[in-house]
């Protein structure tokens, strides 16, 4: 019996004895928090010492927007729209504290269970460093090194509250429960664990920000185009308050992309790869790029997942190099009817070779806005195809364009029951006056943006409340491949009013008022808002 009891001894750390059982699983589970916390600064430490490793948050969080329902992702953008990630992150982390203070908990009765937790850990982030397109085995290296400092953290908390040395040797077996880390001595300890977890964590993300393509970037010199695009006509922008500005800012563009951590692509280590269905596989570095004649356009990008209404759309001047010259220089042969676009994160989608052959702006782009692109809007390079949702598209980061058939691949969220091929719809958004607005009686401006890409903007009529559609002033067109801002002067009288949009395309079809999801091939319905007009 002796024997017995003093073999369970070993495998088992019972919990302080201290107090009722919510107090003696306080300790045991704030232990375990920052056992989890502590893995994990070490682990972002890791990272940043090598440079380019992704750290298990993120190498974790990628697996996770890959490996989520659409209905989940679809959830998410709707939800939390550019800040989705932000969103996973803290969802991602909320989870590593309870996974952490379970952890805590079962170590405390049997310290091999909470051992086992944090080997878990360390498993599941380096299989999902592994994953990651381009991995070494290397980068496994944060996430093993983080679990061993856990296990290492987690032991001498448990032997610590127990008072027995670390279980499992001779000595736990007889030890008397004397040493316990009391109250004082916890609360320093705890202190001092969570100031190095943070301090490690903090050093990592530093040096993981300072692997950046930033410097790469400054250092570009755009060529001046073949095509100059002359300035925007005054017309073009009504200057209306309230009202999108024609030219979205590049600081103001949204971002919608499953890159967790935005990739950092130095111009001189960047190359693109055309193969596939072409009679001469094209290799080509940044400075061939922009070595290349280009062109300037302008064009209205609009995200797939943008509700009625939304603000998943912009406008910007782009400048590359047009695909149709690259295409024609590879040669494609009979029967390529599709261009599968790869990313440097591992990202793909795909479009109909005939929308980049067919006279429209579609591009390697290397400029937005007379600037080189933007790290998160795909600096070296990206694709840019005015009148097809980015889903299918817009292949930031670049590395590959493949030609194939469209029957023998299908994209990233093609594959997530996506539509195939996804040409823009024709919608219209109100910009001002806002939902729920409060504005005084008399003359208001009521404006917006409509767009159709690349059939453009031919009418847009507002309605007040269910009376008769009248037209809008439309400012000039620069492009059918842009927006179109509109005004409609109302003369407001006091109550609550609803006001509702809708547009024309270039081809003269009305936008239909059928309301339906985003996903999976755009929203539709038109746009409306509420109104409170009463006197100040």
């Amino acid at each position: 019996m002796t024997t017995v009891s003093a073999e369970r001894d070993e495998q088992r750390t019972p919990a302080s004895a201290d107090g009722p059982d919510g107090r003696r699983l306080l300790r045991p589970a704030v232990a375990g928090l920052l056992t989890t916390a502590l893995a994990l600064g070490v682990a972002e430490l890791v990272a940043g010492l090598r440079k380019g490793t992704a750290s298990p948050i993120v190498a974790v969080g990628g697996e996770v927007i890959d490996a989520v329902p659409a209905p989940v992702k679809d959830f998410a953008i709707a939800t939390f729209g550019t800040n989705d990630k932000v969103a996973l992150v803290v969802g991602i982390v909320v989870l590593l504290a309870a996974f952490g203070v379970i952890l805590g908990i079962l170590a405390a009765r049997r310290l091999v269970l909470g051992l086992a937790g944090v080997a878990l850990f360390g498993v599941v982030g380096a299989a999902a460093a592994l994953s990651r397109p381009a991995s070494s085995a290397f980068d496994v290296l944060p996430s093993i090194v983080g679990a061993l400092v856990g296990m290492v953290a987690l032991t001498a908390f448990v032997a610590g509250l127990s008072g027995r040395p670390f279980a499992g040797t001779a000595a736990a077996a007889t030890a008397p429960t004397t040493g316990r880390l009391d109250r004082r001595r916890f609360l320093t300890t705890g202190v001092a664990v969570a100031a190095l977890a943070a301090g490690a964590g903090s050093i990592g993300r530093f040096l993981t920000r300072g692997f950046s393509a930033a410097g790469s970037r400054s250092s570009v010199v755009l060529p001046r185009p073949d095509r100059v695009l002359p300035a925007i006509p005054a017309g073009v922008d009504l200057d209306i308050p309230g009202l999108s500005p024609f030219t979205t800012p590049n600081i103001a563009f949204y971002r919608i992309d499953t890159a967790l951590v935005v990739p950092q692509i130095p111009a001189e280590d960047w190359s693109l790869r055309i193969h596939g269905m072409v009679d001469n596989e094209l290799e080509l570095t940044y400075a061939d790029v922009l070595s290349r004649p280009m062109i300037e356009t302008d064009i209205t990008m609009t995200c797939v997942s943008n509700e009625i209404g939304g603000k998943l759309v912009g406008n910007a001047r782009w400048l590359g190099v047009p695909l149709a010259d690259l295409l024609e220089e590879a040669g494609v042969q009979d029967g390529a009817t599709q261009i599968v676009g790869r990313s440097f994160d591992g990202w793909n989608n795909g479009f109909p070779t005939e929308n980049a052959l067919d006279g429209r702006d579609a591009i390697l782009a290397v400029g937005m806005n007379g600037a080189p692109l933007p790290i998160e809007h795909g600096f070296p390079a990206r694709i840019v195809v005015p009148g097809l949702y980015g889903y299918v598209s817009a292949t930031k980061w670049v590395t590959e364009l493949e030609l194939t058939r469209l029957e023998d691949f299908d994209g990233y969220w093609v594959k997530r029951t996506w539509a195939k091929e996804a040409p823009i719809r024709t919608q219209s958004r109100i910009d001002t006056p806002k939902g729920l607005a409060k504005i005084p009686p008399g003359r208001t401006a009521v404006a917006g943006v409509a767009w159709a890409q690349p059939r453009g903007i031919e009418k847009v009529e507002v309605r007040i409340d269910d009376g008769e559609w009248a037209e809008a002033r439309l400012a000039e067109e620069l492009t059918a491949t842009t927006w179109r801002q509109w005004v409609h002067e109302w003369d407001a009288t006091p109550g609550n009013h609803t006001i509702t949009v809708r547009a024309t395309d270039g081809q003269g079809e009305l936008q239909t008022d059928e309301r339906t999801e985003p996903i999976p091939s755009g929203a539709t319905g038109w746009h409306n808002v509420v109104v409170l007009v009463q006197d100040a």
